[in-house]
């Protein structure tokens, strides 16, 4: 089971004396947002049963999660009625509270006999962690549970491409696959008395609340754990066997579509991979979960600037600043950008797939993303204008792999290309391209 121990100095054994004085054990659940292959919940449900105390979930719904708005708090509470249902019949309390995550926790660890958090990567997450390890006067033990071979066992440094990170998961990634238990908990933990927000209905709970509603919920995706399997299952029926050869023509819908469900945590990745895995077709789909994904999670682990036009590669701010100055034939603003109303109907179409569906295609996001930069005044208002409406509008915005994929557009995993006018020595794309690839008239058509 993936595990580290945060304050592993401090932290050397659980102290069992705490374990004899405590009310609970307390999960505190954000990043792996589920009750099936759950890591974390799994060792929790294993603590408490060894010691024959109650176990406590907790979750806790901070209104100023950075650039997050409606959208992906409706989504998010989807999947959090299907966590409070399936916690009951395991008879397991789920405690929500509408308080920043980090302080929840450290008030609930009063009467904790030991924290468990599961781990995430970005500033936010790992901060929010190191504060409730550093504040609770219980152990904290973090489980890491959204990735396949944990990030540090991969790599211990920022790795340059795919092709150098590739191997290294590659030779270890099976070890980690079904590695699941499904205990069962002795303690009946439903007669603990928590104050507790309660979801009964999802935009009844958000209309009380002070997020940015700016970015409205979609209906193309629905929320939860159970939805994300139903998506997998149909997947694997329907389009593994093809994925390869189709997967980047946007008129034939063969991507997964579970990204905001591994965004989210609704799902694991390691039981996908292991759903997957041998399976006709399998190979090409886990490129992109395994080493595409983990490689985002490396840039984002060990690159504090992942969120900035800094964090690209020397070479790559390098040539876009010795290009700064070249005329550009079009210029658009942000707002103009938003709307869909640039010269350009195949951009206007992507831009308008994600703002009304909450998705874009992966090969038009790259296309999208190229354009702005060649539309922008300079290359950091590009990146930040292409982060900002890629983090507001695509459900699996504000995570690794859209950071990883928005550098990329700016150099970030890729290697110097033939010099030209505004990109310099960054990888070109064209409408010319897109027309050799697919039939992106119909693709034009439907969206605008």
């Amino acid at each position: 089971m993936p595990m580290d121990i945060i304050e592993k100095q401090r932290i050397k054994k659980l102290n069992t004396n705490k374990f004899q004085n405590n009310t609970y054990i307390l999960y505190w659940m954000q990043a792996s947002q589920r009750t099936k292959n759950n890591h974390a919940l799994e060792y929790s449900i294993q603590l408490a049963n060894k010691y024959q105390k109650p176990l406590v979930v907790f979750f806790g719904i901070t209104e100023t999660f950075p650039d997050s708005n409606l959208r992906h708090y409706h989504f998010m509470l989807q999947g959090l009625k299907d966590i409070e249902t399936s916690l009951l019949d395991k008879q397991i309390p789920l405690i929500i509270k509408k308080i920043s995550p980090d302080k929840g926790a450290i008030s609930l660890a009063d009467n904790a006999c030991v924290v468990i958090c599961d781990k995430g990567y970005l500033k936010i997450q790992r901060q929010w962690r190191k504060t409730v390890a550093t504040q609770i006067k219980c152990p904290c033990v973090q489980i890491e549970s959204n990735i396949i071979v944990p990030v540090e066992e991969t790599s211990n440094k920022q790795e340059y491409a795919a092709y150098t990170i590739r191997p290294k998961i590659m030779k270890k990634y099976r070890f980690y696959l079904n590695q699941f238990e499904n205990s069962k908990l002795i303690k009946d933990s439903l007669n603990l008395n928590i104050d507790s927000e309660t979801i009964n209905e999802v935009d009844i709970f958000l209309k009380h609340t002070n997020i940015d509603k700016s970015a409205k919920p979609v209906e193309t995706f629905v929320g939860g754990e159970n939805k994300a399997e139903s998506i997998l299952k149909k997947f694997i029926s329907k389009k593994l066997d093809k994925y390869s050869s189709l997967k980047n023509d946007p008129n034939n819908d063969y991507t997964s579509k579970l990204s905001p469900y591994l965004h989210f945590g609704q799902i694991s990745p390691a039981y996908i991979a292991s759903e997957i895995d041998k399976r006709q077709g399998s190979e090409a789909f886990l490129e992109e979960l395994l080493v595409r994904r983990e490689l985002a999670i490396n840039f984002v682990y060990y690159n504090s600037l992942y969120d900035s036009f800094r964090g690209l590669p020397s070479w790559a701010i390098e040539t876009l600043h010795n290009h700064q100055n070249d005329t550009r034939e079009y210029l658009y603003s942000l707002e103009d950008l938003e709307q869909g109303k640039t010269h350009d109907c195949y951009w206007n179409a992507s831009q308008k797939q994600m703002v009304r569906t909450g998705h874009m295609h992966g090969y038009m996001r790259m296309y999208w993303g190229k354009k702005i930069l060649e539309w922008s005044k300079t290359p950091e208002e590009a990146f930040d204008n292409t982060l900002y409406l890629n983090n507001k509008y695509e459900l699996d915005g504000r995570d690794p792999n859209g950071y990883a994929g928005i550098s990329w557009c700016f150099g970030k995993h890729d290697r110097p290309w033939k010099e030209r006018k505004i990109f310099g020595k960054i990888r070109y794309m064209n409408a010319k391209g897109l027309q050799r690839k697919f039939d992106i008239e119909s693709y034009s058509r439907k969206f605008n």
